[in-house]
């Protein structure tokens, strides 16, 4: 399978349902008068591992044929899809070996060692994730879950827009936030079939901006290793399946600047009690910096997690 559909996403969502929560839409006034908007935010900070990527995760381990799966999975990620697949791998009784790199948030490679899986770190300077994943793959011979370029994990992370919609039904607009593509590719799809004239954009950082790029330029574009806080998107191209979708669905990209960011997670923190990490934050930044196009009125936003370095927090008095 390489083209995701509606029926695919609502086959993950019956797949993934005993592990992953129906997360809260919140609202704010205050939010809404300072964009001129209502704002439906959906909120994966409450999943189960703090972020959206359980879903994706799930939908990919449950989906290994059965004669595969006592091998067990391997995969690489900054720390939320660590998590994830971490706990997927667990439910399903098989072993899971992560690849992160060796800066990470600490409590993100922690949670993911806690949660019985084993983590090999490697300097994302000089090393190549993806290629420490195969080989250890090819070694073991366990089944390698891409963190986003695989339309199992597409599919999985579309529920997140098929549940906001199925509680808020009349958008006008949408935003999704964009590091590799799984999550705004995957909400591009049900959104697009679910409500055809809705607008949909992503967000994502300056300084992380290799989506945005690629699509003005109409094909990928590889940037330096950006250097942000949000830690989740920093991608240096966006997935080469996750931008096709992105390219077809996605009106554009949204950047916001490390202030931007910085101000959305203390209001989201001391205004609507939401704990975000900077990446889940984007969104609302975008937002906040005025970004969104006019005409957009009703607009459903995704924090996408919530797993957020508590030194980066202690920043936000400054």
């Amino acid at each position: 399978m390489s083209e995701v559909t509606l029926d695919d996403i609502r086959a993950a969502a019956a797949r993934i349902a005993p592990i992953a929560h129906r997360t809260p839409v919140m609202t704010s006034r205050t939010f809404n008068a300072l964009v001129g908007a209502e704002v439906f935010f959906k909120c994966e900070n409450f999943q189960r591992g703090g972020a959206f990527k359980i879903r994706g995760a799930a939908n990919f381990v449950f989906s290994i044929p059965a004669a595969d799966l006592p091998r067990g999975v391997v995969t690489y990620s900054s720390g939320n899809h660590a998590q994830a697949v971490a706990i997927a791998a667990a439910a399903a009784g098989v072993p899971a070996t992560i690849v992160m790199p060796s800066d990470a948030p600490r409590a993100k490679i922690e949670a993911t060692r806690g949660y019985g899986a084993r983590v090999v770190t490697y300097n994302r300077a000089e090393e190549d994730r993806e290629a420490i994943g195969r080989k250890i793959a090819a070694e073991t011979g366990a089944t390698l879950a891409p963190p986003y370029d695989h339309p199992w994990t597409i599919a999985g992370q579309g529920t997140v827009a098929l549940e906001l919609l199925d509680e808020v039904p009349d958008l006008d607009a949408m935003v999704v936030c964009v590091g590799g593509g799984g999550l705004l590719a995957g909400c591009s799809i049900a959104a697009r079939a679910l409500r055809p004239s809705l607008r949909i954009f992503g967000a994502e950082p300056e300084a992380s901006n290799d989506t945005y790029l690629s699509l003005h330029a109409g094909h990928r574009v590889e940037i330096p290793m950006p250097v942000t806080s949000a830690d989740g998107l920093m991608a240096t191209t966006p997935g080469a399946l996750t931008f096709a979708i992105i390219q077809r669905l996605v009106e554009d990209i949204l950047l916001a600047g490390e202030d931007d960011i910085r101000r959305a997670v203390k209001f989201l923190l001391t205004r609507m009690k939401i704990l975000a990490e900077p990446s889940g934050a984007v969104t609302a930044a975008a937002l906040l910096a005025g970004k969104l196009p006019p005409g957009c009125k009703r607009v459903g936003a995704v924090i996408s997690g919530g797993n957020v370095d508590l030194n980066f927090l202690r920043t936000l008095g400054d």
